[in-house]
Formats: C-alpha cells, structure tokens, sequence
C-alpha cells in the first residue's frame, strides 16, 4: 500500500518511468498449478544498500475474481523476478502461509498473478507479495501488501461499489485536483468489492500535459509516451493500463477491495465491433483492423488486472461469481460477440442483431436460473434503455452502439435479446434481478414496469448506471422507451453542456448494501466526494 500522496518531481519523474510499458512480446502468462503452501519462513528478505538493485512494483498490488474460498492476487515488477506472496488471516502475519509464485517476464510485461485458494470463508486475508530477481536471487523487492475479505462464514451484510470510465477525454492524473480522488471516496464505503464496467481505459484517447478549463485556468495531467498517442501496437495498450496505476489512490484501492472488471468499446478503440475496418476519415490510426487492434487489448487488459483465465476458454470475459445466499454477480461481454453497429432495426435476432451472442446468452439464462442467492446482479457494460448512437467519422448516419435504437416500439435489433433475457426470468420466476452500467458517463437510476412498455412479458426490475469515473462527463441521452422505463434519477441537467471537467465534480459511483438480517438491498448514487445523491430501499421479492 502507498502512502504517497504529493511526490516531488523526481519521485514522480521515476514513478512514470516505472510504470512505463516494455516492448518485450510473447505469450500471455498461463495458468500454472498452485505451489505446494509452506510455513512463512522467518528471515527476513535480503537488505539492499542500492535501491536500484532491488525489484520495484510500481503499480502495487490488486485482488480480484474472488468466488467462495479463491481470490486472483496480482502485481507487476520492473525486471526479470519471481512473485513470492505471504498471507494470513490477521495483520501481524502471525502463522503466515507463504508461496513461491510464477515468473514475471517480459513476455507479460513483468506482471504475474497467483490464484489463492482454500481461503478462509466469510473472514478478511491479509497478503504481501514481493519479487525476486532472477539475476541477483539475493535481492528481493520491498513487500507491498493488500488484503481482501472473502464471501460466506456467518451471515453478514454485503457491500458493494460500481461505476466505470477512467481517463476519458484527455482528463488524466492531475494530482493538484486530488488525482483519482473518487477512488479514495468509494474506499470511505468499505466495499467487499468493486465492479469496473468497462472502458478502464481510452485507448483511442490521447492526454495532453495540460487542458485549459472554461475559467482559463489549466488542468495539469501526467503524462507518459504511451498516452501521446492512440494504441495500436501490445506495447501501446500495455502503457494504457500501466499509466492508471501512477495514480495513488487507485492504488490504495485496490490494495483493500477486489475488482470484477468487464470491458467496453475504450479498451480497443471507441464503439468497436469486431471486423471492423477503421475508414480514412479516421486519420489517426495506421493499424486499420480492429480485429488486431482488439487481440492486443485483450491481452493487456488480462495481464493487466486480476482475472481468473479460463483454461479452456482463454479470452473468456463473461463469467459469474458467488458471494453466498445474498448475491451473485453475473459479468457480460457485450463486445466479442456483437454483430456491427447499425441501425439495429432487424425483426429477428439473427448475427447481425446479436449483442451478447447465442452461447453466453444461454449461459446468462442457466446461471441464472441456477442461482439460489436472493439477489442476483447482472454487470452489463452497456445501458439498457439509454440510447447511444455511433457518431465516430467513418460510420454511417443512424448507427447505434448500445441495446437501445431509440424506435420506442416492439423490440427489434439487440433489443430481441433484452426481451429474450427479460420474458425467459418471467418465465421462469427468478427473484431479485438487479442490473448496473456504465459507458455514458453520468449516473441514473430507472425502475423498469410492464405497464408503461411496449413489450409487457417481464416482471419489473431496477437498472442502476454508474461513472465517470475521471473521464468527461456527458448526457442525459435520449431513453428508449420500449421497456417501460421511469427514470428515477438523473444526476446531470438537461441542456448540460457536454465532456465537463472532472473539476467540475460530476463525477458518480454507486454502492450497493444487502442487509443480512432482512435481505433488503439499499442502492445509492454518489458523487465525485461521496455525497449522497439519490438512494433507494429495494425489498426481496417473497
């Protein structure tokens, strides 16, 4: 965990420095079998007089994917190291469990991750890793250390936060604002965890040392050579999600609370589909296939955050996680399987109308209806009624990006699957179905009813949207309303004028909290400081 909130320039100019991406390339890290577990051993790591002969781990360390006893530990080192890891279930150490861990290489970047298992349910386990390095086995980095709370054990309550968009717009780490502030306000809330939906980075977003604000003064961004440009090359994508780590209060976060990360369109490029070729009205990109640019992204974005790699499935990002009889969390990939963005007006629900594709459709139905927790969070990167059209340069007129066309009639186009999921949990009297977005960069709050909708076979539910983050804040959009939306709240004005500074604090995030005792769900909405902004009491349907 760091504690440094105002470096001075050369400890800043270092941290950009490490942080900066390799051009070392090769296979994503695999999935190793875990190490045999053994006691701590009581020595010490060897003491260093040079700094610099030490490993470094300048992004910290991060938690994720957790389900049941399991949990992802991830870091990232500056050189050639093995990931050692130690944790207990108290502070102290006391009995600590250690294990010698995978490799960080260049051909992931130098990060490595571990998959702890057979942890302690429903109880906090405190972890430290450090790397070794290969070349001088006898030096060995400082400890950087992070701890997670695990699901299950005794019943108690459940908290979570969620939001997304992180460094959109060209608004970046500016640490005389605070940085990434609104990281520490969610950290104020204590959550068991946290849902990213998407868009963690811009990669099609370059950021500028300095933006001038409407009052003539100046945000000041850190910058770094992988943000000057938009990503193309592995190496590009690489600096995208390393440059996020520069900031300190991301890195305190993640130290304390797991994430579930999801993407959206920014990880690759804005609004992309896959085979999409980039148009010469887009004059920035050399690299013209989106498919290519998409496999680079993709791995980075694996070796870049805490994931659980499927095995049998390695690009695999829709998947579930159980926290017990109060929740499960259902991820979407509402990217992979897509068919190009259009007018989304087609009458059945064929390749071109997919959003989520036949297969992870169906896996969302049987999880689904294989869940027996009382609620049941479905993490979609992408609004459901929230209309978003397509305005990059080389698409044409009347193209949509989202579920929504805006038609406000029967479903057509991606709609199809939203009627597919809704009429299927109807169907099938599934409870306590909750959904929470990102991507459109101000938060809403919308309470879904059959009454007011053109299509009626669906029991009413709650849609939650969340961020920015630290991005441009825009909206309100257009609301298609096919599926009988009554939008509860908007968090921004109508008329807004729009990529608002993070200055001006229209930054959002939602926490959720499920009451052990009456299983009652409270959502609420905060701001960029974590100001109350709207909250709602939802009760468990009988």
């Amino acid at each position: 965990m760091s504690n440094d909130k105002n470096p001075s320039k050369n400890n800043l100019q270092r941290r950009q420095f490490l942080c900066n991406v390799t051009t070392g390339t090769g296979a994503l890290i695999a999935g190793a079998a875990l190490p045999r577990l053994v006691k701590a051993q009581n020595t010490a790591p060897a003491f260093i007089t040079a700094d610099k002969s030490r490993p470094q781990l300048p992004c910290g360390v991060m938690s994720g994917d957790i389900n049941r006893d399991k949990a992802i530990i991830w870091s990232r080192t500056d050189r050639p190291a093995r990931m050692l890891i130690e944790y207990a279930n108290n502070e102290s150490f006391k009995n600590a469990r250690s294990i010698s861990g995978p490799l960080a290489l260049p051909s992931s970047d130098y990060t490595a991750r571990i998959d702890l298992s057979g942890l302690p349910a429903g109880q906090r386990t405190f972890y430290r890793v450090r790397f070794q390095d290969l070349q001088n086995p006898s030096a060995s980095s400082e400890a950087a250390s992070g701890s997670l709370l695990l699901p299950g054990g005794t019943e108690r309550d459940i908290t979570f936060a969620f939001s997304g968009d992180e460094a959109g717009q060209g608004w970046g780490i500016n640490e005389a604002f605070g940085g990434y502030r609104i990281y520490e306000s969610m950290r104020r809330f204590q959550p068991d965890f946290f849902i990213h939906s998407g868009d963690q980075i811009y990669a099609d977003g370059p950021i500028p040392a300095q933006v001038k604000l409407d009052d003539g003064s100046l945000w000041n961004n850190i910058t770094t050579p992988a943000k000057s440009k938009v990503a193309e090359t592995l190496a590009d994508y690489r600096g995208n999600f390393a440059y996020n780590f520069l900031d300190a209060n991301k890195r305190r976060f993640a130290a304390e609370v797991p994430f579930l990360v999801q993407w959206d369109d920014h990880e690759v490029r804005n609004n992309w589909y896959p085979g999409q070729q980039i148009g010469e009205a887009e004059k920035r990109y050399q690299q013209r296939d989106l498919n290519t640019l998409a496999v680079n992204a993709r791995r980075a974005m694996f070796e870049y955050n805490p994931y659980r790699i499927d095995q049998h499935d390695p690009d695999r990002i829709y998947r579930m996680f159980n926290y017990g009889p109060l929740l499960e969390v259902f991820m979407l990939d509402e990217r992979s399987y897509r068919g190009k963005n259009s007018p989304n007006l087609q009458t059945t629900l064929n390749e071109d109308a997919a959003f989520l594709g036949k297969p992870q459709l169906q896996w969302l139905k049987q999880a689904l209806l294989r869940s027996r927790s009382t609620w049941k969070i479905i993490a979609s990167d992408m609004p459901i009624s929230i209309v978003v059209p397509d305005l990059n340069p080389d698409v044409p007129k009347d193209t949509y990006e989202a579920w929504a066309n805006g038609d406000n009639g029967k479903p057509l186009g991606r709609e199809l699957e939203i009627a597919e999921i809704l009429k299927f949990i109807k169907r099938h009297d599934i409870k306590n179905v909750v959904w929470v977005t990102a991507d459109v960069h101000y938060a809403a709050a919308t309470y879904y009813t059959p009454e007011k909708a053109q299509f009626t076979d669906f029991k009413p539910f709650w849609e939650f949207v969340g961020g920015p983050l630290n991005a441009g804040t825009f909206g309100p959009n257009e609301v298609d309303q096919t599926f009988g939306p009554d939008v509860k709240y908007v968090s921004v004005p109508q008329g807004m004028k729009q990529n608002r500074s993070p200055a001006e604090l229209l930054q959002f995030f939602g926490i959720a909290k499920i009451d052990a005792k009456t299983r009652a769900m409270t959502v609420s909405i905060h701001d960029i400081d974590g100001k109350n902004l709207y909250k709602v009491d939802i009760a468990p349907e009988a």
